[in-house]
């Protein structure tokens, strides 16, 4: 009874002690807010890589850590890390377009296609181009699946179908179930289908874009006509495809019916196991481009809150600092596209986490707050960061991102992206039940959201992960229930999603925020204070990255 009763006491200080070092500080939405205002304001040109909105991004990013009292955490014990960038811009005139025996079908940049390119190359010629459909182009052995078969894309245009061949599947279909069914795999992303066109010695690469298989409408799709940003490397044998982009669904019908071809037949056609990659026979693709091409050294933000007895094991929590600059006008005359919830917000999440873990007692561990470049290009910045790591991967506990956070209110759940991927998600269900909420699983896995920030990169490499982004599902929100957390995310995609009214507003229920980034300032605590290395589960594709580093975790 004594030894109940002293147990009892001793749980009831621990909780005592955790609950007061909680409360210490806490995550306030009123400087949420003024960072958000602040970053989206016109005077940061919308944020774009290698613009005088990004040098008065990172002054400021640094500005912050330094007054919360933390340490560089970047090369050479500086506050950042360089990210050698190409970006790119297709120039006017623009002239491309697709011919058979019969007609010549020309492309008109954003309304038939969105083409740019990460080449080096200042003129891209190409000069009647066979094109090829590849189907969806997933080459993935072990699903037994291959849609190129002996297809020689070497100098070809290559044409894909976006998402996965059994996105669209019906029950039965022999297809269905054997990728993710509604859930994305990597094999669905566009990054893919350019990297596999590369592979294979492709000249071009175009994907025909759906709303619903893609995410996001075309709006989206063509928000940057003939824009692109990739990491820097020399020409060699990883050299990118000439040109890539997104095909309008229009246009891809008109092309396969002028191959004598019906699109939604071959839609069709390609989710079956037997299908192959063929020619469109008698069409050809000619394009001449002057493409622009400048090099940048764009910049990642590194501060570094150094645990106070497992220095070398990391926690990282991580946004990205870059929006999409400055546009064309829209209708009421606006240039900037400001990126306020995407993700001004997140990084504003980033910097109150900092700001509240240095004022507690320290961690065991050390923290890493990491604030990435150009994660609107392709996740370029956190690419970089992961080929040449600054605190070794497989001694970091976790990454956790935040990317676009829902501004709707408070919310009785919080939504988890990629279920079954790592134990960080029963870590989340904790953290939600300190708060008196559940874990509810995306309802929009078709849109691949695990593959499109910046966690992923660290994924890749073995960290486990965790990524909380407002878009995945419609929070059950504590006022107009799960039709109310739908609605915010149908009004933000269709119409502020990478466009110049994604801006700040003194109207932001900024409750629901403060909700999920407390999430984040849980977990980190707990694992912050432990000896625990959270695992891939057992199915994930990262578990043997992980595994293979076991020995340096013991």
């Amino acid at each position: 009874m004594v030894k109940t009763v002293t147990a009892i006491l001793s749980l009831g200080l621990t909780l005592l002690l955790q609950i007061t070092t909680v409360s210490a500080a806490s995550i306030e939405a009123a400087r949420i807010s003024n960072t958000v205002r602040i970053l989206a304001s016109d005077e940061f040109e919308g944020r774009a890589p290698g613009t005088a909105g990004e040098v008065k991004t990172v002054e400021y990013l640094i500005e912050q850590f330094k007054q919360f009292g933390l340490s560089p955490g970047g090369e050479d014990g500086k506050w950042t890390q360089s990210v050698p960038l190409r970006h790119t811009q297709i120039q006017a005139p623009f002239s491309a377009g697709f011919k058979s025996r019969m007609e010549y079908m020309p492309l008109v940049q954003t309304v038939d296609v969105e083409m740019s390119s990460t080449s080096s190359l200042n003129e891209i010629r190409i000069d009647q181009a066979p094109v090829v459909f590849v189907g969806f182009g997933a080459s993935a052995p072990e699903r037994n699946w291959d849609d190129f078969g002996d297809m020689d894309l070497k100098n070809k245009v290559a044409v894909f179908l976006v998402n996965d061949p059994d996105f669209a599947a019906k029950p039965d279909e022999k297809v269905a179930g054997r990728f993710g069914n509604r859930r994305m795999t990597y094999y669905g992303r566009w990054t893919y289908k350019f990297e596999e066109a590369a592979r294979r010695g492709a000249i071009a690469a175009l994907v025909i874009h759906e709303d619903k298989a893609a995410g996001y409408g075309w709006n989206v799709a063509s928000s940057s006509p003939g824009e692109n940003y990739s990491i820097a490397v020399s020409e060699g044998s990883d050299s990118p495809v000439k040109l890539q982009g997104w095909l309008h669904n229009n246009a891809a019908a008109k092309l396969f019916s002028m191959a004598g071809l019906d699109l939604t037949e071959q839609r069709r056609l390609a989710r079956k196991e037997s299908f192959e990659a063929f020619e469109l026979k008698g069409v050809s693709f000619s394009t001449k481009l002057v493409n622009k091409v400048e090099s940048i050294q764009s910049q990642n933000v590194l501060a570094l809150l150094p645990g106070a007895r497992k220095v070398d094991e990391t926690i990282m929590v991580s946004s990205h600092w870059d929006a999409y600059g400055i546009g064309k006008p829209d209708a009421q005359g606006r240039v900037v596209r400001p990126g306020a919830n995407d993700d001004a917000l997140g990084t504003a999440g980033v910097l109150e986490l900092a700001r509240v873990l240095k004022e507690q007692e320290p961690l065991a561990r050390s923290v890493v707050f990491a604030v990435w470049t150009a994660e609107e290009s392709g996740l370029l910045g956190s690419s970089a960061y992961a080929k040449n790591p600054l605190y070794p991967p497989e001694k970091t506990v976790a990454n956790l991102t935040l990317d676009i956070l829902q501004t709707a209110g408070p919310a009785r759940d919080v939504i988890l992206i990629g279920e079954g991927q790592s134990e960080l998600e029963d870590d989340l269900s904790r953290a939600a039940a300190t708060q008196g909420r559940f874990v509810t699983p995306e309802s929009l896995p078709e849109n691949g959201l695990f593959f499109r920030a910046d966690h992923f990169s660290m994924a890749r490499v073995g960290v486990p992960v965790l990524l909380l982004m407002g878009i995945a599902g419609g929070a059950d929100l504590v006022e107009g229930g799960r039709e109310a957390g739908d609605q915010w995310i149908r009004d933000f995609i269709s119409s502020c999603y990478h466009q110049t009214c994604d801006e700040w507003s003194a109207d932001m229920d900024l409750r629901g925020a403060v909700q999920d980034i407390e999430l984040f300032q849980w977990i980190i605590q707990d694992l912050g204070s432990s000896t625990r290395w959270p695992e891939w589960k057992p199915g994930s594709e990262f578990k043997a990255i992980r595994d293979a580093t076991q020995a340096v975790r013991r």
